[in-house]
């Protein structure tokens, strides 16, 4: 962990520029402008747009959700994903926002990233609001929260392949080694954790039920976290994946078999069944658990991928000074503008 530290404590003497975008002009958190970040030698210069047809190998898709609530966590995980690229100029970003702030979601997206290549994908919450029933936090039963099970139906039928990130994370290594992952057959590759009680991820109705329990027979199912995945788009649509989370999350809604928002229904129908990625790319849990969002410790091993999952944000534990000794790790890439406390006018 010292070398890392040391890359992120260098990292904060570059000098970065003002954004032009500010609070007022949008009611969203003002950022400075990020440096450009350019391809290494080694790297095949390729260009990107929403009307190709043909896949292209060299490009690296990434999906993340953009809303008020968690934009200064997403422009971090942004941040990151450039600063620590091989190949940034070759990193595509795909973003999905609801109707209401798209507009001002991409001027601040633009003016942060000149150089960034992302398209914005217009996520309608109708899709989801009668089949999302209540879980144990608030935050879980946002829409945008169920985005992920949407990608392959919102991301153009070219994008076979992509990175799913959540907004409160940031990546220390360069990402190229987490997208040439073979997936081999399976749909889905993440990290698994095996160690985890599975029994607790649903409720005492779906584990009495032999119809319920039957999903996962023949399979040995293991806890993923669904905040980090790579995703085959393709097997992933001839499979018609959507359709059977979506079948989960209708059973739920009549007969409340787990607590935890959209996890659940992606351990239903992918947990045993996932190709494994090294744990170094998901060090979850930092923001503690759902309830109190206490501090953790990093679990042991190598670290590639920092994810304050859990109810505790980086931003808003340094925000009120009282952050955890990790949040240290995630501050170094927040790009939000400050207001100065006293006015020169």
């Amino acid at each position: 962990m010292s070398a890392l530290c040391l890359r992120l404590c260098l990292f904060l003497s570059l000098p970065i520029a003002i954004s032009s975008v500010s609070a007022t002009d949008t009611d969203l958190p003002a950022f400075r402008e990020a440096p450009a970040f350019r391809n290494g030698r080694e790297c095949f210069k390729t260009v990107w747009s929403p009307e190709d047809r043909t896949h292209n190998p060299s490009i690296i898709h990434i999906a993340m959700t953009l809303d008020a609530i968690y934009l200064r966590g997403s422009v971090a995980g942004v941040f990151s994903v450039l600063q620590h690229a091989s190949c940034p100029e070759n990193v595509v970003f795909h973003f999905i926002a609801t109707h209401r702030r798209s507009a001002d979601l991409r001027r601040t997206i633009s003016s942060t990233f000149p150089s960034l290549t992302f398209q914005i994908y217009h996520f309608d919450p109708n899709l989801v609001l009668s089949k999302i029933s209540s879980s144990i936090r608030r935050a879980l039963d946002q829409p945008l929260n169920y985005a992920r099970i949407y990608l392959a139906d919102l991301l153009s039928t070219s994008v076979r392949r992509v990175i799913y990130f959540d907004s409160d994370l940031v990546v220390v290594d360069d990402v190229a080694k987490l997208w040439r992952i073979d997936l081999g057959r399976h749909v889905v590759g993440a990290p698994e954790y095996c160690h985890a009680n599975f029994t607790h991820y649903f409720t005492s109705r779906f584990w009495s039920s032999q119809g319920y329990k039957s999903a996962l027979r023949g399979r040995r199912p293991c806890y993923f976290n669904t905040g980090v995945m790579v995703i085959d788009l393709g097997r992933w649509r001839e499979g018609r994946f959507t359709v059977k989370l979506e079948a989960w999350m209708r059973i739920q809604k009549r007969h409340r078999i787990y607590e935890l928002g959209s996890l659940p229904p992606f351990l239903l129908v992918f947990a045993g069944d996932v190709e494994r990625v090294e744990h170094r790319w998901n060090q979850h849990g930092l923001g503690g658990d759902n309830l109190e969002g206490l501090c953790r410790n990093l679990h042991p091993g190598p670290v590639s991928l920092l994810h304050w999952s859990g109810k505790g944000k980086p931003w808003l534990r340094l925000d009120s000074r009282r952050p955890c000794p990790l949040d240290s790790l995630w501050a170094p890439y927040d790009l939000f503008r400050y207001s100065p406390l006293i006015s020169d006018s």
